[in-house]
């Protein structure tokens, strides 16, 4: 059911983000300006820009809500009574504040046995935290703080920001440079039979080998992302409580008690990863939890606005 339920809202999204695109195209003038100018370089790398980063921009506004409504999130009521949520919220409020963000992000909870909490809104001061029940079965106050501590670090930081520009920068690489590879590989049979067909196809294989180059430096941006939220998690809860939430995740990771939680676009999730090393690992969003543990063995204590920021 919950398979169904993602397959179906990534299609509707993509389905809405396509036809937003190609409305605000016509309104903005874009499709008469290339009707004067001509399908050169110049007309399609402004189609690559628009679309590019149109298409990462409409998935980062709306991401907030899909992720309560693909999660399951159910918000805590601010003014609640419940000593369990209220400690939930007052501990993030207070984090928050550290962390130096005006306007307290909405804290949720979704009903999965996952050990998982994410962080996702387009602005740093419209943000949205949450965490799994697994979670908060499998782990103590502390390691819970920490985990929040490392969600916060990426709403102060602005990484679902900083990582839908990327993601836009890629696309726009992928679009521009396949059409323009495309025709350069097939400029001896352009006028020939069939030859629009063959550049479509090389079109079509060219953004499949280039997103997937592209897909590894944003993982690699990613991982340098989760490094830094650590530490800030780190300065923000305690180092000792951020090596202790991801020490119990490397105990259940080995155990094997949960699938690894899935996350895409603006939703920053406190994954669990495979063991270092390898080929997928470039395509890995996470480090492996051992180097995660090591590189926060290796950090002073430290002032959370050196390391929120």
């Amino acid at each position: 059911m919950q398979i169904a339920k993602r397959i179906f809202l990534f299609i509707v999204v993509n389905f809405l983000v396509i036809t937003t695109l190609s409305l605000a195209f016509h309104f903005l003038g874009l499709d008469q300006y290339l009707a004067r100018t001509g399908m050169n370089y110049q007309g399609f790398l402004v189609i690559a820009v628009f679309w590019g980063f149109g298409g990462a921009f409409i998935s980062l506004l709306i991401s907030k809500p899909m992720a309560k409504w693909s999660m399951g999130v159910q918000t805590v009521d601010p003014q609640t009574h419940d000593p369990n949520e209220r400690w939930l919220l007052e501990t993030v409020y207070s984090l928050a504040r550290r962390a130096g963000i005006e306007e307290m992000p909405e804290v949720g909870v979704f009903p999965s046995p996952e050990v998982n909490a994410f962080a996702t809104g387009a602005t740093k001061n419209g943000a949205l935290v949450a965490v799994s029940a697994g979670l908060l079965n499998s782990m103590d106050k502390d390691q819970v703080e920490a985990v929040l501590g490392h969600e916060i670090t990426h709403v102060s930081n602005g990484d679902m920001v900083t990582m839908t520009l990327i993601q836009g920068v890629i696309n726009v690489f992928v679009i521009f440079f396949s059409y323009v590879l495309s025709i350069f590989l097939t400029q001896g049979s352009k006028n020939e039979r069939g030859g629009g067909g063959l550049q479509f196809l090389i079109r079509i294989v060219l953004q499949i080998v280039l997103s997937i180059l592209g897909s590894i430096v944003v993982a690699a941006f990613s991982r340098w992302r989760e490094f830094r939220a650590d530490a800030g998690g780190a300065a923000l809860a305690g180092r000792q409580k951020m090596i202790s939430a991801l020490e119990a995740l490397k105990q259940i990771q080995e155990r094997r008690l949960a699938p690894e939680p899935s996350g895409t676009g603006a939703l920053a999730t406190l994954k669990i990863n495979g063991h270092r090393g390898g080929l997928m690992s470039l395509f890995a969003s996470h480090p492996a939890l051992e180097e995660r543990i090591e590189r926060l063995r290796g950090l002073s204590e430290a002032r959370p606005s050196s390391l929120v920021r």
